[in-house]
């Protein structure tokens, strides 16, 4: 009679009912492939962040040109704003000064006069000195050439001690503002006279005909001894 040992059956494998050995051996072998196509999964991963890399970048660089080009059309914008507001300031000086260009050349006639006393001295060296600030300036002297750019001839004669068109009295002074004329320098010219330049060469050569004469004399002298 044979005794059982208690406790030991031999262990076999769980296999479902129904299900044999042979089907428990194609599972293992699709685990096995999943465990080796894990690391080929890992490599394609750094290729597709690379690609997202490259888009990233390039829209990057989109957008910085934008950037640059909007800065640089503000900053035209700017230089534009700022040119255009310099040419208005100047404008409404120049047209406030010439609005007081009459008072000025009162003032100016005053004083030649005399007549630039007191408490209108005062007003008036005050005015001219703002309107210097403004940047008016004055301009026309006896003596100078005749400018047709800045010179206006109201009156015209000629002299004989002038080599050139010549501004010889200045009836009123012109004014400018910066390099831009508001007001002519009003003045009478003198020309030099005409045919000045032609009566000296014929004295010259009533000069020179006349000591030939003399020299013929001369010459002729020792022939009559």
């Amino acid at each position: 009679m044979t005794e059982e040992t208690p406790g030991f059956d031999e262990q076999q494998p769980d296999v479902p009912s129904g299900a044999t050995s042979d089907d428990a051996e194609p599972k293992a072998a699709s685990s096995a492939k999943e465990e080796g196509a894990a690391p080929a999964g890992d490599a394609a991963q750094p290729a597709g962040l690379t690609a997202q890399l490259d888009q990233v970048r390039t829209a990057l660089g989109e957008r910085t040109a934008d950037l640059q080009r909007l800065q640089a059309e503000y900053q035209n914008y700017r230089r534009r704003v700022e040119r255009d507001r310099v040419a208005v300031r100047e404008i409404a000086i120049a047209n406030l000064l010439t609005e007081l260009l009459p008072v000025l050349d009162d003032i100016g006639r005053a004083r030649e006069h005399g007549e630039l006393v007191g408490g209108f001295k005062s007003v008036a060296e005050s005015l001219e000195t703002v309107a210097a600030k403004m940047g008016l300036q004055q301009f026309g002297k006896e003596g100078e050439p005749f400018d047709p750019t800045i010179h206006e001839a109201l009156m015209h004669s000629y002299a004989p001690d002038v080599t050139e068109t010549t501004c010889v009295a200045i009836l009123q002074p012109g004014y400018r503002i910066g390099e831009r004329t508001i007001r002519p320098a009003r003045v009478a010219v003198a020309e030099p006279q005409p045919g000045a330049q032609t009566v000296k060469p014929a004295e010259e050569s009533g000069k020179a005909k006349g000591d030939g004469q003399g020299e013929d004399k001369d010459s002729g002298g020792p022939e009559e001894g």
